[in-house]
């Protein structure tokens, strides 16, 4: 009964917070555009089925990757994990927590990969390219660029690093390579660390990082705990970059091996 009570209790709040979207569309459609809605029968089953696939997944979140992301932390940061024959103590060492930032580069690649907002953004850049951009590379270099910023990220957790000074870094890095990369694939790759940060890396990567704050002594769960998803946006940014530049050399290379020919 309680878990029924919950799925109700966020089914409402899911209607509620879909209203607003539902009542501009409707607005526009009959008093600006004034034309009847098309096919409104389908329309209407989908966003039934909006409603219950956002109940579900939310309750879902709530039951299994937070709780997961937080549990997964304080297995990995306990002290009969990282050194059983140590006395506990409030010293940290970094290179202790080495299966932290292997956790979090897994955990980052693997939900990047099977991102649906990841997946639709790279069919269509194929498809807008003529080929000319590999879906499936363009997919491995993103999730290869979160997997490698939250490693970094959980890395500051430890540390206690200022976020700042990372992200400051990082978007200089950004603004360089933006501009020696071609000017195809620049648009894409700002958007590619956008898609990122969505239904399926978000839930995991927030809950890893406010459960590693939880779990370091001397960390605090509000500022430590967020910014994992600032790293997750930043660094796929400088994988694509990187991937094109790299793209791109290699082209100009086998054409000059050709004309040497």
């Amino acid at each position: 009964m309680t878990l029924l009570s919950e799925i109700l209790a966020t089914l409402l709040s899911t209607i509620r917070d879909v209203a607003p979207i539902v009542g501009v569309i409707v607005f526009f459609q009959l008093v600006i555009i004034r034309r009847p809605f098309k096919r409104l029968s389908d329309l209407l089953i989908g966003m039934i089925y909006v409603i219950l696939g956002m109940t579900f997944f939310l309750v879902g979140l709530e039951k299994a990757l937070f709780p997961l992301g937080n549990i997964m932390a304080e297995q990995l940061t306990s002290q009969q994990f990282i050194n059983p024959d140590a006395n506990p103590s409030n010293v940290i060492v970094w290179q202790d927590y080495m299966w932290v930032y292997i956790f979090g580069a897994c955990i980052g690649f693997a939900t990047t990969l099977a991102e649906p907002a990841l997946i639709a953004v790279a069919i269509k850049a194929q498809q807008i390219s003529g080929g000319s951009i590999n879906s499936w590379y363009l997919r491995l270099a993103v999730s290869i660029g979160v997997a490698f910023g939250i490693a970094l990220g959980t890395y500051r957790i430890v540390s206690g690093i200022d976020l700042y000074i990372f992200i400051i870094t990082g978007y200089i890095v950004v603004i360089i390579q933006t501009i020696f990369s071609p000017k195809l694939i620049i648009g894409l790759a700002y958007d590619s660390g956008g898609v990122t940060t969505s239904t399926v890396t978000v839930p995991l990567v927030t809950a890893l990082g406010i459960g590693l704050a939880s779990s370091i002594p001397g960390r605090n769960p509000l500022m430590d705990g967020f910014g994992l998803i600032a790293f997750a946006s930043l660094f796929p940014i400088m994988a694509v970059l990187a991937y094109a530049q790299f793209a791109d050399w290699l082209n100009r290379h086998t054409q000059s091996d050709h004309e040497g020919e």
